[in-house]
C-alpha cells in the first residue's frame, strides 16, 4: 500500500452499533448461515489461496508497476480465472503510465580495508553502473545549497554516502503483533481526534532535492548511498523526485544517478571506517532495465454473472503491483490472493448470486492509486466534474483488501454511518474469530478512489502481524511472512460479506455525492 492516514477515529463495535442506529433496520438483516457453511467448506476443505500467492511471490514476484514480472503475473491470473469458470476476463488498459524497470543484477562488496558483502538494494527507476565498478566511498552530507562548493569536483566516479551513520537500538518487542481487544477500543476514544496528515516535501524543499540530485548526476558520481532498516530489514522504493513529491504525479526518467540503499549496520560500518581517515573501497554491479515501448499499464478484471440485478455491482479489490526489494507478499499478493480465492470459493459452491461480481486487481497503486482512479473516473465519475456516468447508480458496494497477511477483525466505514448495522449483522457469524469492530474512520487505499466519487466503498481492517514493522515495502516481504490460516480465513470472510451484498433487495446506503475536486481522478499525462 502507498500509504495508510486515518482521518478521523470514531471505533464502534457491534454491540454499540445496535445502541446508535434504530432497532428495526439491525434486526432486519440476517447472514445465510447456510451459504455460510457451504462457503466454509470449499474455502478450508479445498483451498488453493496458499498456491495462489505461491505463484505470485515466488515465481512471478516482484512485481513493479510497468514491468514484464508484472504482465506474467497478470498473465497467470487470467489463466487461474479462465479454468475457475469466472466470466470475461481480462486486462483493461489505462495510463499512461510511463516506462517500467527491472533490476536485472545486482552485485555490492565492500573490497578494502577488509572484504564483506553488503545487504542493499537499488532503488527502482535509477540507472545502473557500466558494469562492475571499484571506486572509493566517501561522505558528502549536502544539506543546502552553500555545500555544493565544498564538494564539487570531488565526487567524479566515488560511492557517495548522503547521511551520516544511525544510530541503532535493540528491538525489545517483537515486530509481529495482533490487536488485543484494548487496542481496538483505545481507537475510539473521544480525544483521539484525526492522526496528523502525512508529510510531504514544500515545493521550496523539493527544489533544493532537485538541484541536489543534478548536482550530482553533473559530478558524475558513480552512486548514492543511504541507509535503511535494521536487522536485515532494508526499506526500498522509488528513486525518482517527483514521485517522491507528489504521489500520483509520474513522470518519464528524470535525470537521476544510480541510488543503492544499505542495511544500516553496513552503512554505519563504512561510515565509521571513514571517520577514522581509512579508506574504503566498494565494487557495484547494477544492471537495471528501462521498458518505454509501452506506457501504459491495466487493471486485471472478471466476474461472475448475476440473476435478476446483474446489471447492478459488488465490486471487490486488492493491488496486484508490487516494489521490488521483495516479492511483494504481504503487500499485496495476499490481499489479491483472498480476493480470488473468494471468487473461486463463489463459483465452487454454485450459490445463487443476484447482482454481478467483479474482481479488480490494480496497478499503479504504490505510485498514488493510479490503476483504481483511472478506471473509476472512466466507468463512473470523474471528481473533477463529478459528473455520474450511467455505471454510477449500479455499484451497489466496493470491498477493499491491503492490510497485510493478517486476519480480518472490521471493517473501515469511511464515515458511512448508515451502512454500520447491515454489515454488524453480516459480521455476527464472525464474532468468535475477533471480527467484531466497525470504524467509522477513513482509511486510505484503492477503495479511496471509489469514495472520492460517492460509491458506498470500504476497507477491511486486519492485524497488523509484522506489516509496517518489517515487511511493508521492504526486502523481507516474502512468502515466508505470511500467515496461512488468516489467509484462508480472510477468504471466507470476503466471500460471506460478498454473497450477502450481492443477495441484498437494495444496495448498501450511499453518503452525498462530494463536491467536484480540483484534480481529475484520472493518471496524469507524462512528462517528457
Amino acid at each position: 500500500m502507498f500509504r495508510r492516514a486515518i482521518l478521523f477515529a470514531a471505533l464502534v463495535t457491534v454491540a454499540t452499533v445496535a445502541m446508535v442506529t434504530a432497532p428495526a433496520a439491525a434486526g432486519q438483516e440476517r447472514a445465510n448461515l447456510d451459504a455460510l457453511d457451504r462457503i466454509r467448506d470449499e474455502a478450508f476443505k479445498r483451498s488453493q489461496v496458499m498456491e495462489t500467492v505461491s505463484y505470485l511471490t515466488d515465481v512471478y514476484g516482484p512485481r513493479l508497476t510497468g514491468s514484464p514480472h508484472l504482465k506474467v503475473a497478470a498473465d497467470y491470473i487470467i489463466e487461474r480465472l479462465t479454468a475457475w469458470g469466472l466470466e470475461n476476463p481480462r486486462l483493461e488498459r489505462w495510463g499512461p503510465f510511463g516506462p517500467g524497470w527491472s533490476n536485472d543484477r545486482f552485485i555490492a562488496l565492500a573490497i578494502s580495508p577488509r572484504a564483506y558483502p553488503l545487504i542493499a538494494y537499488p532503488k527502482a527507476w535509477t540507472p545502473g553502473t557500466a558494469g562492475a565498478q571499484i571506486a572509493e566511498a566517501v561522505m558528502a552530507l549536502v544539506d543546502d545549497e552553500s555545500d555544493f562548493e565544498k564538494y564539487r569536483g570531488n565526487l567524479h566516479g566515488k560511492f557517495v554516502l548522503t547521511a551520516p551513520a544511525r544510530h541503532l537500538q535493540a528491538r525489545f518487542e517483537a515486530p509481529a503483533r495482533r490487536y488485543s481487544a484494548e487496542e481496538l477500543s483505545n481507537l475510539a476514544r473521544p480525544d483521539r481526534g484525526a492522526s496528523a496528515p502525512e508529510r510531504q516535501l514544500s515545493e521550496e524543499r523539493f527544489e533544493f532535492v532537485r538541484k541536489r540530485m543534478q548536482f550530482f548526476v553533473d559530478e558524475g558520481v558513480g552512486a548514492l548511498l543511504e541507509p535503511s532498516g535494521d536487522g536485515g530489514t532494508v526499506f526500498v522504493g522509488d528513486g525518482r523526485l517527483t514521485a517522491a513529491f507528489a504521489a500520483g504525479l509520474y513522470p518519464w526518467p528524470e535525470p537521476v544517478a544510480p541510488q543503492v540503499v544499505v542495511a544500516a549496520e553496513h552503512y554505519n560500518r563504512i561510515a565509521r571506517t571513514l571517520e577514522k581517515d581509512i579508506p574504503v573501497l566498494l565494487e557495484l554491479d547494477i544492471a537495471n532495465t528501462y521498458y518505454t515501448a509501452d506506457a501504459d499499464s491495466f487493471n486485471v478484471i472478471a466476474e461472475l454473472p448475476g440473476s435478476d440485478k446483474a446489471r447492478e455491482l459488488v465490486i471487490i479489490g486488492a493491488h496486484l503491483d508490487s516494489w521490488h526489494a521483495g516479492t511483494g507478499a504481504t503487500d499485496n499478493a495476499a490481499g489479491s490472493a483472498v480476493m480470488l480465492e473468494a471468487m473461486r470459493i463463489l463459483k465452487a459452491t454454485g450459490l445463487k448470486l443476484r447482482r454481478t461480481v467483479r474482481v479488480t486487481l490494480w496497478t499503479g497503486t504504490e505510485q498514488g492509486r493510479l490503476g483504481s482512479r483511472a478506471y473509476v473516473a472512466q466507468h463512473f465519475a470523474d471528481p473533477a466534474t463529478m459528473q455520474p456516468r450511467p455505471e454510477h447508480a449500479d455499484v451497489a458496494a466496493y470491498l477493499n483488501l491491503d492490510g497485510g497477511t493478517g486476519a480480518i477483525r472490521g471493517l473501515y466505514l469511511q464515515g458511512n454511518e448508515a451502512v454500520a448495522p447491515i454489515l454488524a449483522s453480516w459480521m455476527a457469524p464472525f464474532k468468535s474469530t475477533g471480527m467484531d469492530v466497525l470504524s467509522l474512520s477513513s482509511t486510505d487505499g484503492d477503495h479511496a478512489s471509489f469514495e472520492a466519487v460517492g460509491l458506498p466503498a470500504f476497507h477491511f481492517i486486519q492485524d497488523p502481524i509484522e506489516y509496517e514493522t518489517r515487511t511493508e515495502h521492504s526486502n523481507m516481504d516474502v512468502y515466508e511472512r505470511l500467515q496461512a490460516s488468516d489467509l484462508m480465513q480472510n477468504a471466507v470472510i470476503v466471500a460471506s460479506f460478498v454473497y450477502q451484498a450481492a443477495n441484498r433487495d437494495v444496495s448498501l446506503p450511499r453518503k452525498p455525492l462530494p463536491k467536484p475536486q480540483l484534480q481529475s481522478a484520472g493518471p496524469p499525462s507524462p512528462a517528457r
